[in-house]
């Protein structure tokens, strides 16, 4: 067997060990938390009093216009400098979180716009309250046309989480490096790594276009090639 071939194959299974013990856990958590806060986020930026609003684009502004290393550093390497320490982790899946709350804000807040205003005068005119016409009428077709987007969100972040290795989280990239550091073959274990990545992201991609079909809001070219 080739030296490169039996390499990959010894790594593989601590490069799959770390994505599954660490990549995806921080991945799905910071997804699930990020559009919590990001579908809060759009309804303040959409429905809030003025100083709320205000408060909420201040929010998307700064994390949208600053990078995400910096907000891991900040939040990791930073935040201990005013008494507040975190573990790598948890730094981490806070720094993927409001950064995911605020891209996956704008979306949500673009779909729920896009939504006639007769769906609201309908829903008012047989005596649904605001929550209730958010609820069962505005946010199940919003929701539809949010797939695509949500979905590169997500696929984005999957790999988004290999910038966790640089505040020490030991997830799969950090994995890769550890043994990059004691094997002395960067060109193998960075393209194992990162063919593992490209397989997590065609896996959610073909996902992805299953979810756009079932979803399909007005049976287009999707569902007419299906």
């Amino acid at each position: 067997m080739p030296h490169w071939l039996q390499l990959m194959a010894e790594s593989l299974g601590p490069l799959l060990w770390a994505g599954l013990i660490f990549t995806i856990p921080l991945t799905l958590l910071s997804f699930t938390l990020g559009l919590i806060l990001g579908l809060l986020t759009a309804i303040a930026r959409l429905f809030a009093p003025a100083p709320i609003a205000a408060i909420a684009r201040f929010y998307v502004w700064a994390i949208r216009g600053t990078p995400l290393l910096v907000q891991l550093f900040v939040i990791f390497y930073g935040l201990p400098s005013i008494g507040i320490l975190l573990d790598a982790f948890p730094a981490a899946l806070i720094g993927f979180t409001l950064n995911i709350g605020a891209y996956s804000s704008e979306i949500i807040r673009a779909v729920i716009s896009s939504v006639p205003k007769g769906q609201w005068e309908a829903a008012y005119s047989i005596g649904m309250s605001w929550r209730q016409a958010m609820s069962r009428t505005i946010l199940p077709q919003a929701g539809r046309v949010a797939v695509p987007p949500l979905s590169n969100t997500f696929i984005s972040l999957v790999k988004d989480t290999s910038l966790a290795a640089a505040i020490t989280v030991p997830e799969l990239f950090q994995a890769a490096q550890r043994i990059v550091a004691t094997t002395y073959e960067p060109l193998i274990l960075y393209i194992q790594a990162a063919l593992i990545y490209l397989a997590l992201s065609s896996v959610l991609s073909a996902l992805q276009v299953r979810l756009e079909r079932r979803f399909a809001r007005y049976g287009g070219m999707l569902e007419a090639n299906a």
